[in-house]
């Protein structure tokens, strides 16, 4: 039955040149998941519009992080299409964020329907385009390529690796960043400030891993179309100008 809605809500939209896919004025198409909380709680305001960004806050969060991750779902899947967008970190780390997550956020990308994930999941089934923030004097490259729940096929190989270090560069401050993402049937490229950083082949299902497991495919384990979602991983970030193009 899961495999079943996977595939439903799977079914590509079809957008011709880039196409602004936030209005800059409220969330509208986006649909917050935080962990521990409903399909479209968003809890605390964590999601909020502010000056004309998707801005990522944690002022609500009396209590500390307690791992609610969260996921801010845009409304279509999607198949081969560049999405590109601008970030930048802001202010301090909600209290309780585990120390890996300090200056942390991403795009998550071809991942499951929002409604096939848990009450208590943390992550989609996904590839992650991860952004990381660096102090002054620090080294720390974003761009990066994280795997919940996937495997990653690159020059014919599977790469196992949860976390794949792909040598971006180290952006400190509170500077926009400019991230750009290619999905199409041949590769998958990550680039930051119009630099490759880093392009693979496939993303594939690990079904070992258990969220994954609910949503195997019963064909193949191969991903070629799924979710876009945007971060919340207790650093503030703010995102804009976000565009999608089908290819």
């Amino acid at each position: 039955m899961i495999a079943a809605i996977f595939s439903a809500a799977l079914a590509p939209t079809v957008l011709t040149g880039f196409q602004p896919i936030f209005n800059g004025k409220d969330l509208s198409g986006w649909t917050p998941k935080i962990t521990g909380h409903t399909l479209g709680d968003n809890f605390a305001n964590t999601f909020r519009i502010q000056d004309g960004t998707i801005t990522v806050s944690y002022d609500g969060y009396k209590n500390g992080f307690q791992d609610k991750f969260g996921h801010l779902f845009y409304k279509s899947a999607f198949k081969n299409y560049i999405l590109r967008l601008e970030y930048r970190f802001i202010g301090t780390q909600c209290p309780g964020g585990p120390g890996w997550a300090y200056k942390n956020s991403g795009i998550m990308y071809h991942g499951q329907p929002a409604n096939t994930m848990t009450l208590g999941q943390s992550f989609p089934v996904s590839g992650e385009f991860q952004f990381l923030g660096a102090d002054p004097g620090q080294t720390r490259g974003t761009g990066n390529l994280c795997t919940p729940g996937t495997h990653i096929l690159k020059d014919a190989k599977t790469i196992r690796q949860h976390v794949i270090e792909v040598g971006g560069p180290s952006l400190a401050g509170d500077q926009w960043v400019k991230a750009e993402l290619e999905v199409n049937g041949h590769h998958i490229i990550h680039r930051i400030n119009g630099l490759e950083v880093y392009r693979y082949q496939h993303l594939v299902f690990d079904p070992k891993d258990a969220d994954a497991k609910r949503i195997l495919p019963t064909d193949s384990l191969e991903i070629t179309s799924g979710t876009i979602s945007l971060q919340s991983e207790s650093h503030p970030i703010q995102f804009r100008n976000i565009e999608l193009k089908v290819l």
